[in-house]
């Protein structure tokens, strides 16, 4: 049994939705997302930055969003959601998958500590402002993307939606991608938000 540590709006978001899609038999873990709990040593011990998520299956744990998912589609994927490895559809997912964490998160990451996280007075407005400049970047390259695919590896639902998913929600919940901008990218997370395994996940 996998075990799932979770709090809402956080990227175990991405580890709840693929064990749904694949059926995965799992235990999702309340934690308190406090910073001073996220600080304990016992909440270290399954992710030692404190921060979320973080798996364990028996005496084994892990933490990174995106690792664990490719770890259980290693485990449990039979071949599902995710291209064969050395093909070009391989390429995109993987290209996708970083680009949705490395590149288009990371900006959002930083509205969210100068915009909820981080106290008044420590919150910075020229950095939100060069965050938002980045993450419509990353969104400009999604939306001809989109135009000519239904998902990010062509006709296919795959893994890197799962992945691209979360990043696309911070982006609505942050106002960066919103009903009036970017139509094609608002259809590709109205139909994954219509997934039940992503209703679960929200839930």
């Amino acid at each position: 049994m996998i075990r799932i540590y979770h709090a809402p709006r956080t990227r175990s978001i991405r580890v709840i939705w693929l064990c749904e899609e694949l059926g995965i038999p799992h235990e999702v873990v309340a934690i308190d997302f406090s910073p001073a709990y996220r600080a304990t040593a016992e909440y270290r011990r399954l992710n030692p930055v404190g921060k979320v998520p973080a798996i364990s299956i028996g005496d084994f744990t892990m933490f990174e969003s995106a690792a664990i998912v490719e770890y259980l589609l290693e485990l449990h994927g039979k071949g599902r959601l995710r291209p064969t490895p050395g093909t070009e559809q391989s390429a995109a997912y993987l290209q996708w998958s970083w680009f949705a964490e490395a590149t288009f998160a990371r900006p959002l990451g930083d509205i969210a500590q100068h915009t909820r996280i981080k106290p008044p007075e420590q919150r910075i407005a020229a950095v939100v402002d060069d965050a938002r400049a980045r993450a419509l970047l990353c969104l400009d390259a999604l939306e001809p993307h989109l135009q000519r695919n239904a998902y990010l590896v062509g006709d296919d639902f795959t893994a890197a939606d799962i992945i691209m998913g979360y990043s696309l929600l911070l982006a609505r919940w942050f106002e960066v991608l919103t009903d009036s901008n970017y139509p094609t990218v608002n259809a590709y997370l109205d139909r994954l938000m219509q997934r039940p395994g992503l209703a679960k996940a929200l839930a």
